[in-house]
């Protein structure tokens, strides 16, 4: 009986050994799977707030602060409406509309190039995609028109 047991023993530890390599493994990979980012992973609408300062001249900063809603494709493309005050004046047009295009990397980094017609301006962004891309938190980069600009914005995916 001791015979068989210790024969049973040294062969069912190998095999959970394995099968426990193999469950890690799997689970590695679909961890890993589900972490990577592409532009699919930003698809719908996304809430925006933004802060930060407009610099137009040397010691002359205006705050600015704003609210967005932006919709992703999963495509590359999104549109979008903002309303923006700078230096607490309100904006010309409550919600100004403009589009642009976003890259999203495998390692959920991203840029994003956003087209505004009223101004005919441009601006840049720097974005990262977290938490399974229900928050993206973006911050204003060179090159864009108009003055420096120092200026992050936090989105959130709307259910």
């Amino acid at each position: 009986m001791k015979k068989h047991s210790l024969k049973i023993s040294m062969i069912a530890t190998p095999v959970m050994i394995v099968c426990g390599l193999l469950v890690s493994c799997a689970s590695t990979r679909a961890e890993s799977h589900d972490g990577t980012c592409s532009n699919r992973t930003l698809n719908g609408d996304y809430g925006f707030t933004g802060e930060g300062l407009i610099l137009p001249a040397p010691g002359v900063t205006l705050p600015i602060r704003g609210v967005s809603m932006t919709h992703f494709d999963g495509q590359g493309h999104f549109t979008q409406v903002d309303h923006v005050i700078v230096n607490g004046v309100a904006p010309p047009i409550p919600w100004s509309p403009s589009t642009g295009t976003y890259h999203i990397n495998a390692d959920c980094t991203g840029t994003a190039h956003i087209v505004i017609p009223v101004t005919n301006g441009f601006v840049n962004l720097a974005m990262v995609v977290v938490n399974q891309g229900k928050e993206i938190r973006a911050v204003v980069t060179g090159p864009f028109d108009g003055p420096a600009r120092a200026i992050t914005n936090i989105g959130v995916k709307i259910e």
